[in-house]
């Protein structure tokens, strides 16, 4: 089969989440089982930063939006693990450092933004037919692709099926009446989620335990009646690690290389690491560490308040991330309370998180709400064990241990509050004087957690599409 991806992000050239790690890494697992995949997506300045190589085609993407002429460059190139890929260039819209805004917000022009990318995917999608070469699938990523297909209506593209995968239900690219006349909508309010929900051919998430919590009033955005009208073609699939970038036994970031069956290196990875953030290195004192966006879904707050109790557990702390001001200034407040035992390592780069993961023995995962979740896959993957909150996808990646650890992959807790997971924290360090860690640690590296499995999920649904069941 021949695939087009859509999508804002892909890593490692353009990154602000985890979605940009599941484009990457799921591209490249489909493009392993043999079919063609191509990833659209704008023209940042990430990608020449990043010594890809790109050739200009000689054509541009004509098109209209709203009424207004628009041209857009293409530029073709070939990542390394053999995916395609192809960058939209419009003028004065994608050459920013921010992907969807800076240190103000949101850039205020994001709906013409991406729904001059869906358009113009669009209109590669109509070219391909034209040619007698299509598509035989569209698979469109999160709100800022979900306009494809209510383009693909309206100009000639209604033979080529599409899939629209939902990653966060909380980010909708919201637009208003005003707006939707400029991008070509009805004079209606609403959102590109919104749209594309009702227009895409199949609709998927990415954990079982998501999808059903988006059909409810409680986790559905305020889409639960879209997604419930929907419920007969909504699938959730897990999402997976790229073995090739998160392995402790090839990792060049490390200092010693371990796996599940020789986890001797750890102890190294972990001296190293706390060395490398000036934290005392002691015997015995577990390492504990939060990493990713610092925002409310992600229980940032949570870990604020619970970190002084975590060190006074017992335990060193450290933190990675950005996000919100005022979560990165609870942080740091937190933190300081803390000399010598705590660090908050802002915007960390990517190869020191690696580090943290093979240096971690627990791995903090408080989030209010979770699609799926990559943290506690990464942490499991480096025999750091998740403390998370059981909700989406983390309920579905994460088995609560029991008091013997002769069961479970992680440490669950149900309430989002600071006081569950202290005492879900203060469990996992109980757990982690018990001789029997070391079982803990290994099954959870020997779990599978990668891309194959969800690949095959994909591919088997993309060629329902193609027959038309």
């Amino acid at each position: 089969m021949d695939i087009l991806f859509v999508a804002a992000e892909l890593a490692p050239f353009v990154k602000v989440g985890g979605l940009a790690d599941v484009v990457a890494a799921l591209g490249k697992a489909v493009r392993q089982l043999g079919h063609k995949v191509t990833v659209a997506l704008p023209r940042y300045p990430g990608f020449e930063q990043g010594g890809l190589l790109m050739a200009r085609r000689l054509t541009p993407l004509a098109f209209e939006l709203g009424g207004v002429p628009i041209e857009v460059t293409v530029y073709d190139g070939r990542l390394p693990s053999g995916v395609e890929i192809s960058l939209f260039d419009a003028p004065g819209l994608f050459n920013r450092d921010g992907v969807y805004g800076d240190a103000d917000g949101d850039y205020a022009d994001n709906a013409h933004r991406f729904a001059v990318l869906s358009r113009a995917a669009a209109e590669l999608v109509r070219q391909r037919e034209a040619l007698g070469t299509p598509f035989d699938v569209v698979h469109l990523h999160d709100w800022p692709a979900a306009l494809v297909p209510v383009y693909l209506r309206g100009d000639g593209g209604r033979h080529t099926p599409t899939l629209l995968t939902v990653h966060n239900l909380a980010h909708q690219g919201p637009f208003s009446a005003e707006v939707a006349a400029s991008i070509g909508l009805p004079r209606v309010a609403g959102s590109f989620l919104a749209a594309g929900l009702e227009a895409a051919g199949r609709v998927t998430t990415v954990s079982d335990g998501y999808a059903r919590e988006i059909q409810t009033a409680e986790q559905g955005a305020g889409l639960d009646a879209v997604i419930a009208r929907r419920a007969g073609d909504l699938v959730g699939i897990t999402n997976g690690v790229d073995h090739a970038t998160w392995n402790p036994a090839t990792d060049p970031t490390l200092v010693a290389r371990y796996d599940a069956e020789d986890a001797s290196g750890k102890e190294r990875c972990k001296a190293a690491v706390l060395r490398e953030l000036g934290l005392e290195v002691a015997e015995g004192r577990p390492l504990v560490i939060s990493v990713g966006r610092m925002v409310p879904q992600k229980g940032t707050d949570l870990v604020a308040s619970a970190l002084q109790k975590i060190v006074r557990a017992g335990a060193t702390v450290v933190v990675a991330g950005d996000g919100e001001p005022k979560l990165v200034v609870a942080i740091e407040k937190a933190v300081a309370k803390c000399p010598g035992e705590a660090r908050f390592v802002r915007a960390a780069p990517e190869a020191l998180v690696h580090r943290l993961f093979a240096g971690a023995d627990l791995a903090l995962v408080p989030s209010r709400f979770e699609p799926c979740g990559l943290v506690q896959l990464y942490a499991q993957r480096y025999g750091a064990a998740p403390v998370a909150r059981a909700t989406g996808g983390l309920r579905d990646t994460v088995v609560d241990c029991d008091a013997a650890l002769s069961t479970g992959t992680g440490f669950l807790f149900d309430e989002p509050t600071a006081t569950a997971l202290v005492g879900a924290v203060q469990r996992a360090l109980s757990a982690y004087a018990s001789p029997s860690w070391r079982v803990l640690r290994r099954r959870m590296m020997k779990l599978d957690l990668g891309w194959d499995r969800p690949a095959r999920r994909y591919t088997r649904l993309y060629q329902s599409l193609v027959g038309g069941t």
